[in-house]
């Protein structure tokens, strides 16, 4: 019952739409916290559950693009000529091979000497914005993949969003770099994007069996309230095989806990931003 619900081959389960696009910057520069896991599995859940949503594969590894299985091998178009050639970013999206409403913008390796290229660039920070808002077709979710760094690639990703989501690893070392990314956020609004806020703070890779995940998770949730999910998600072997397949675990497993708990986060991403548009209309 479980799967049937989160792979929804009826259609009858939706996740209500936002009332406009939500462009939502997943950051965090400490590497392995679950980023581009949290991409795929947020953007498949809500593609699979009645929304349009575009993902932005910012990071020269690629593997947002792996994971959604979109070809992204040295001379496949991407989001490097989109940055740099200023191509239309409606050339360079692929639509994501069974998932009807899900469109990928891969990166190759040509992207990792984006950071350099990109410094002599006029209006530099806020190219990727554009290619965005160029785009013809009218999403619901626009996710950007960010590499584990706070360089320009990062950078424009900010100055594209309107929201940040954080992934944080139930880890100490986790911590230690939240509060230089939070700087950073602060910093890109004051300069450059008045409109951006970290709406949203997701705990993975938790595991229960530990005290100190259970302190970290009070931590977070002390600090930073009610942007924090209550869906947790926790270490699960499924998440981890699925990229190996070029699927997304809500298709590699619909059954396990992994999934599950992702459908769920999905589930408060959307209700989220059903309420703070009936706030901002009243």
């Amino acid at each position: 019952m479980r799967a049937v619900q989160i792979l929804n081959p009826s259609g009858e389960v939706t996740m209500p739409r936002p009332d406009r696009p939500r462009i939502m910057c997943v950051a965090n520069q400490k590497g392995g916290v679950g980023k581009t896991t949290t991409t795929v599995n947020l953007a498949v859940a809500l593609a699979l559950h009645g929304n349009r949503v575009l993902v932005v594969d910012l990071d020269p590894q690629g593997n947002a693009s792996t994971g959604l299985n979109v070809p992204h091998h040295a001379g496949v178009p991407d989001v490097y000529d989109c940055l740099i050639d200023n191509v239309p970013l409606a050339e360079v999206a692929q639509s994501v091979e069974g998932i009807p409403d899900l469109w990928c913008v891969p990166a190759t390796i040509d992207l990792a000497g984006a950071e350099i290229e990109l410094v002599s660039v006029v209006a530099r920070e806020s190219r990727l914005a554009r290619a965005i808002a160029g785009h013809p077709a009218e999403f619901d979710y626009v996710f950007i993949d960010c590499p584990p760094s706070l360089g320009l690639l990062t950078v424009n990703a900010l100055c594209a969003a309107q929201e940040v989501l954080i992934p944080i690893q139930c880890e100490y070392y986790a911590l230690e770099g939240l509060n230089q990314l939070i700087n950073n956020i602060n910093l890109v609004r004051q300069h450059l994007n008045p409109t951006l806020e970290v709406s949203t703070i997701l705990l993975t890779m938790y595991d229960r069996r530990t005290r100190l995940a259970d302190a970290v998770e009070q931590d977070v949730r002390n600090h930073f309230g009610d942007k924090v999910l209550q869906s947790v998600i926790p270490r699960n072997v499924r998440v981890s095989e699925a990229p190996s397949y070029g699927q997304s675990v809500m298709t590699y497993d619909p059954g396990s806990r992994g999934a599950t708990s992702y459908f769920e986060a999905a589930q408060e991403i959307a209700m989220r931003g059903v309420k703070e548009s009936v706030g901002r209309n009243v």
